[in-house]
C-alpha cells in the first residue's frame, strides 16, 4: 500500500480539477490519448478525469493512483468510462506492473509532483515494451532567464510544494524523458491559461517513444 494522504489538497484537485477541465484542460486530456490502442498504464489518474477520453482501441487501462481520497474518486468514475478500467494502489517509482506489460503510458499534471522525476521515468520505461508510448502533458519550467524562472524557483523553496502535495513549478521534464532514453516524436509547448503568468502555466504535451533494443544500436 502507497498510504499516500494529502487530504487538504485531494478535496480542493477534486473541485479545481473540474474547473480546469471547464476552462480547457478536457481538450488536453482529450487530445493526449487519442490514437491509442492495447493495454496503457495510467500514472497519478488522480479522481479519474481522464477516464472517459480514452477511445475505443484501448483494451484496458491500469490507473495508478496513491492518494487515497482521489483514489476513491477514480474507483467512482471507473465504471461508467468507455474502456474497462482498473483502478490501483501504487508509486510512480515502484509501479506495480510487470517489465514490458504496456502498449502505453500516460502522464497529466503528475511528473511535477513526484519526488524523484529520474524514478519514475525509468520505471515508466521498465513497463512500457519497446517502441511502446508515453503520452505526457505536464507544467513545467520558464524559458531561462525570465522572471517567470525566478519566481518558479522562488515559489518552489518555500510554499508551493506544501500547498500542492509536493508539486514543482520549475522542472525540466523534457530534458528528463530524454535523459531516460525515450525519444520525442511530438512536442507542443504553450501557456495555460494563454495569457497566464503564473508559476504553473507553462506547458509541454506530447509523444516519446521507448525505442526497441535495435535502434539504440
Amino acid at each position: 500500500m502507497a498510504a499516500v494522504s494529502h487530504p487538504v489538497f485531494a478535496r480542493v484537485y477534486e473541485r479545481l480539477s473540474v474547473a480546469m477541465d471547464r476552462a480547457g484542460t478536457a481538450q488536453f486530456r482529450r487530445d493526449l490519448v487519442a490514437g491509442l490502442s492495447g493495454r496503457v498504464i495510467e500514472i497519478g489518474a488522480g479522481n479519474g478525469r481522464m477516464f472517459s477520453h480514452y477511445p475505443p482501441g484501448v483494451t484496458e487501462v491500469v490507473a495508478v493512483e496513491p492518494e487515497r481520497r482521489l483514489r476513491a474518486a477514480a474507483e467512482r468514475a471507473a465504471p461508467s468510462a468507455p474502456v474497462p478500467v482498473t483502478v490501483v494502489d501504487g508509486l510512480a517509482d515502484a509501479l506495480p506492473a510487470g517489465d514490458g506489460e504496456f502498449d502505453a503510458a500516460v502522464v497529466a499534471l503528475v511528473l511535477c509532483t513526484v519526488p524523484d522525476q529520474a524514478s519514475a521515468l525509468a520505471e515508466v520505461s521498465r513497463v512500457l515494451r519497446p517502441g511502446g508510448q508515453l503520452r505526457f502533458f505536464e507544467h513545467v519550467a520558464a524559458e531561462e532567464p525570465s522572471r517567470l524562472r525566478r519566481t518558479q524557483r522562488l515559489v518552489d523553496a518555500t510554499l508551493w510544494p506544501k500547498l500542492f502535495a509536493g508539486c514543482h513549478t520549475s522542472r525540466d521534464t523534457i530534458a528528463a524523458i530524454r535523459a531516460q532514453g525515450f525519444v520525442i516524436e511530438e512536442l507542443r509547448q504553450f501557456r495555460f491559461p494563454a495569457t497566464s503568468n503564473s508559476p504553473s502555466s507553462p506547458c509541454v504535451h506530447g509523444r516519446a517513444i521507448r525505442p526497441a533494443p535495435t535502434a539504440l544500436q
